[in-house]
């Protein structure tokens, strides 16, 4: 185990402090929790957390700094944005070893995706920062876009880096100030995150950090009347509790929650190809991505083959120690979780799908720990539970289809709407069905990754873009000038 990270983060004090007007500063309240290493189930460090006074302090900084760092000039925002892109990576081995501690994420996944991905939204971040129109005229009327003000940032901790700076970079792009909330559980990286923010010279308290739990922390940034807006990334139970407690100051609300995503295999598919593609989409993170296309959607004349492929995709994995680089899928994060992924498996057993491979209990060899084994249902019915609940885990469900028509109603059949795979080989076909499918993000035959593609939720998966313009542009309010005329334009645009 490599404790590095924690001993010094540790021996400078900063487990026991938040991060507020560019200092580090002790918390109001006593209240401690523990970090557990999902690999072992052992508390390996302790942070302190916030209560509603730290909130309280942090965005009356927030508040005071937005009077300047809103009105600075784009190309300064964009040049701190640098700074912070080449920090994150100059520091990849540290954030990657924190991850891995602090939410069981295979090393070698840390390095090459956590990390890197994360530091993407701020390359993207800084670029719009330069080249985005923040004034444009309409005839003798001039458009500016403006940041909104302060926001409240509550992020997950699942990917637990990758998810602050989809938020932070466009916030400081757009020129809001902020106070983030990072998930209590996984809090290694949020701190390592703050180092970062602090060393590149950003100016003191645009941005902020205060540790702490949802119910403590969370609702006081959501019903605070001096943040203008809230961006949550969790459960849909959260993200209606956040929009409820900040409904009475009419602040903005951007949710990015849970998804049940589908995956339409079509019948041209390469199948050799589409379903060991579709297994290693849903296992990705150990299943624990709020896009995950956790349901194998497939022609009912090639079930036998899809769960033939199926079956030898999973057991290629290497499930075990996270700091193995032989390791492709780690634990579950959290006790929680690998309880909830137990259940889920016992539900679809007890509803009568059929066990592909895995099943209860941890994969042979691994007496403790948080280890789920890889588990595939087929002859899954479209309204059992574990079609249509999201487990967030590595379970996926393979659901046969008569007619496209019928697979593209079973995909469109649950409550969520975030993401959405189709494979197929004929083009036209794929795009049509794509067209069809009700969810904000939707991949053709396996793309590459974008962090300028918009993301973000139809139905109970949210309301609100991240990723790319229209991730910026959440951070923005429009104001209509009249009369402007061709003058030049105000500070900051």
């Amino acid at each position: 185990m490599n404790t590095a990270v924690i001993e010094r983060l540790a021996s400078t004090g900063r487990l026991d402090r938040i991060f507020i007007d560019g200092e580090w500063v002790l918390l109001a309240g006593r209240a401690r929790s523990a970090v557990i290493d999902p690999s072992t189930e052992e508390a390996v460090a302790e942070i302190a957390l916030g209560n509603a006074q730290d909130v309280d302090a942090a965005v009356a900084a927030a508040r005071r700094a937005f009077a300047t760092w809103s009105v600075s000039s784009p190309q300064s925002r964009a040049a701190l944005l640098d700074r912070i892109h080449g920090l994150i990576l100059e520091r990849t081995e540290a954030f990657a070893q924190a991850i891995s501690q602090e939410m069981g994420c295979a090393i070698t996944v840390a390095r090459g995706a956590q990390v890197p991905i994360a530091a993407e939204h701020i390359r993207v971040a800084l670029d719009l920062a330069a080249r985005y129109p923040f004034l444009t005229h309409r005839g003798d009327t001039a458009i500016l876009r403006e940041a909104i003000g302060v926001c409240g940032l509550i992020t997950p901790w699942n990917w637990p880096l990758y998810q602050i700076t989809a938020k932070v970079g466009p916030a400081l792009a757009a020129g809001c100030t902020v106070v983030l909330k990072p998930s209590e559980l996984s809090p290694l990286s949020a701190l390592l995150f703050a180092e970062v923010v602090h060393d590149a010279g950003i100016p003191a308290g645009v941005f902020n950090l205060v540790s702490g739990t949802g119910p403590e922390v969370g609702a006081a940034l959501a019903a605070h009347p001096d943040v203008d807006m809230i961006s949550i990334t969790g459960s849909t139970r959260a993200g209606v509790l956040v929009a409820q407690a900040a409904a009475p100051t009419v602040k903005r609300v951007a949710q990015e929650l849970g998804g049940k995503s589908p995956n339409l295999i079509l019948p041209d598919a390469d199948f050799a190809r589409a379903i060991p593609a579709a297994v290693a989409a849903g296992m990705r993170n150990v299943g624990q991505s709020c896009s995950a296309p956790t349901r194998i959607i497939v022609p009912r004349e090639r079930l036998a083959e899809v769960e033939r492929l199926a079956r030898e995709t999973s057991s290629a994995f290497a499930v075990g120690d996270p700091r193995s680089p032989l390791t492709t899928h780690g634990p579950v994060a959290n006790h929680a979780q690998y309880n909830r992924v137990q259940d889920m498996i016992g539900v679809g057993i007890a509803e009568g799908a059929r066990l592909v491979c895995g099943g209860l209990g941890r994969p042979e060899g691994l007496s403790r720990g948080y280890y789920c084994r890889p588990t595939i249902f087929s002859a899954v019915q479209p309204q059992m539970r574990i079609a249509q609940e999201e487990i967030f885990g590595p379970v996926l469900v393979i659901i046969a289809y008569d007619s496209v028509d019928e697979a593209v109603e079973i995909a469109n059949g649950t409550e969520y709407g975030l993401g959405g795979h189709v494979q197929g080989q004929d083009l036209a076909a794929t795009r049509a069905v794509a067209a069809r499918i009700r969810a904000g993000q939707v991949h053709i035959n396996n793309p590459p990754w974008s962090p300028d593609a918009p993301f973000g939720g139809y139905k109970r998966s949210g309301n609100g873009r991240e990723y790319g313009v229209e991730g910026l542009e959440e951070y923005l309010e429009t104001k209509a000038i009249l009369g402007y005329g061709a003058g030049p334009a105000p500070a900051g645009t």
